[in-house]
């Protein structure tokens, strides 16, 4: 036997009991310790259904410098949304992507993450208007309505148009008008029952714009 396996051995025969005993009595507290930890925690000490818990409640720990890269893409995002559907309603001309994002922070708005862009959009146009010219550019519809309907309920179609730009009535009533993209489908609806499915509703164009690439800066 060499002389390293002889100190080993001799190592090992020189350990009492005692101290194997200690040892794992001591490996036991720990991983009693541990389980206690997790039934803490999480009620369970079973690391399935831990590890269940955690992907569905728990949260995705980002750094600092990811948070604050993310809410810069979201304000972005949200200023995209903005100049894509809203114009200058003396002009009707689109804003850049530039200029309301210049605006958001003249304001002070603060991203909210947890919140959609869609949602964000329609806050921060609403608080633009408090600043500044703009609003969502109109939808041009078509609407036909029977002839029988169509007085009776062009009076309740009003209130959800802007500007009726043609109105023509001869067996039934047509109208072609500029409305806010938000009334769109209540009017839907209400053509669809006042008129029991024969009214029809055309949609011209998305966005009432003035025709050419021209923005405002």
């Amino acid at each position: 036997m060499s002389p390293w396996c002889e100190r080993g051995a001799a190592a090992s025969a020189s350990r009492s009991p005692a101290t194997a005993t200690r040892s794992w009595d001591g490996a036991a507290e720990r991983q009693v310790a541990k389980k206690e930890d997790l039934v803490k925690a999480f009620g369970t000490d079973d690391q399935t259904e831990i590890c269940k818990m955690i992907l569905s409640k728990g949260e995705l720990q980002v750094s600092d410098k990811e948070r604050q890269t993310q809410l810069e893409q979201m304000f972005r995002d949200i200023a995209t949304i903005v100049a894509d559907k809203c114009v200058n309603p003396e002009t009707k001309r689109p804003y850049t992507v530039i200029l309301i994002e210049r605006a958001m922070k003249d304001i002070h708005y603060s991203v909210k993450p947890h919140k959609s862009t869609k949602q964000q959009a329609l806050e921060v146009i609403r608080q633009l208007k408090e600043t500044m010219q703009i609003e969502r550019a109109h939808m041009r519809l078509r609407f036909s309505l029977p002839a029988k309907e169509g007085k009776k309920l062009k009076e309740k179609l009003k209130p959800l148009i802007k500007v009726i730009e043609n109105e023509d009535f001869h067996d039934q009533l047509e109208i072609v008008c500029l409305i806010d993209p938000g009334c769109f489908r209540e009017i839907d609806e209400l053509i669809r029952s006042e008129t029991k499915g024969k009214g029809t509703l055309e949609v011209l164009s998305l966005k009432d714009m003035e025709e050419g690439d021209e923005k405002l800066e």
